[in-house]
């Protein structure tokens, strides 16, 4: 099937720009609300995993923007530094505010990995350099809560100023933080934050054979978690 994405370009300074894709909700089962999540540090928006899920949330009714941050739009393999990413991650909130079919959205903001803790220190640092749009919540597809091996360089200390509905998507496998190294830094959040454990899941939510469940069904699971807790904020 063919995609149907819509292409964008967003100015990110006066210097710098960065490709963006639009997978526009069924529409029959549109909900109102747009996801927007960035790429993980090695790998861009046209990966496998972000596509797979930008069509996956799309085919359940969420529209989908994804993008490239500056430094992967540019070709280099080490991210920018966070005020750089950050200003990408709230170049393209802006784009999707005053988008004419995504404006008048709800906005859940996250993404894999480096994506998803980017969104979440842009949000967390709300009130210091306001929004173009309001944000309903947060999806982490894999948050990584620390580096691998490091589990006492704890990448938290923002959590607590979000203050918006959460969804850690973490496998139970995930050498960057399982679920049970996560939970005690969320389960005191309010509003309450929620982990969605996918059992025997790395960091890309692969899964032993052992487990049981063949490996496209895992990540239907998980899609199907996101559309509902979505549709709750």
């Amino acid at each position: 099937m063919a995609d149907e994405t819509e292409t964008l370009t967003i100015e990110v300074n006066e210097k710098e720009s960065v490709s963006a894709l639009l997978y526009p909700a069924a529409k029959k089962l549109r909900a109102g609300l747009t996801a927007l999540l960035g790429h993980g540090a090695g790998a861009n928006q046209l990966s496998g995993f972000m596509r797979m899920f930008a069509r996956g949330l799309a085919a359940r009714g969420m529209d989908v923007m994804t993008f490239n941050f500056v430094y992967m739009e540019q070709g280099r393999s080490v991210p920018d530094q966070k005020p750089k990413l950050e200003s990408c991650f709230r170049a393209v909130i802006e784009t999707i505010a005053k988008h004419r079919k995504l404006k008048s959205n709800r906005l859940v903001v996250g993404g894999k990995s480096m994506g998803g803790r980017i969104a979440s220190q842009v949000v967390a640092a709300r009130e210091d350099e306001p929004l173009a749009l309001d944000v309903s919540g947060l999806v982490f597809l894999g948050y990584p809560l620390h580096p691998p091996g490091q589990s006492t360089k704890l990448r938290v200390e923002h959590l607590p100023h979000i203050q918006k509905p959460m969804l850690f998507v973490q496998g139970t496998r995930d050498a960057l933080g399982t679920p049970e190294e996560i939970q005690p830094f969320v389960k005191d959040l309010r509003p309450p934050a929620k982990i969605y454990a996918i059992e025997g899941g790395d960091h890309s939510f692969k899964a032993p054979k052992k487990m049981g469940l063949p490996q496209e069904e895992v990540y239907k699971a998980a899609m199907d978690e996101i559309a509902r807790w979505s549709a709750t904020i």
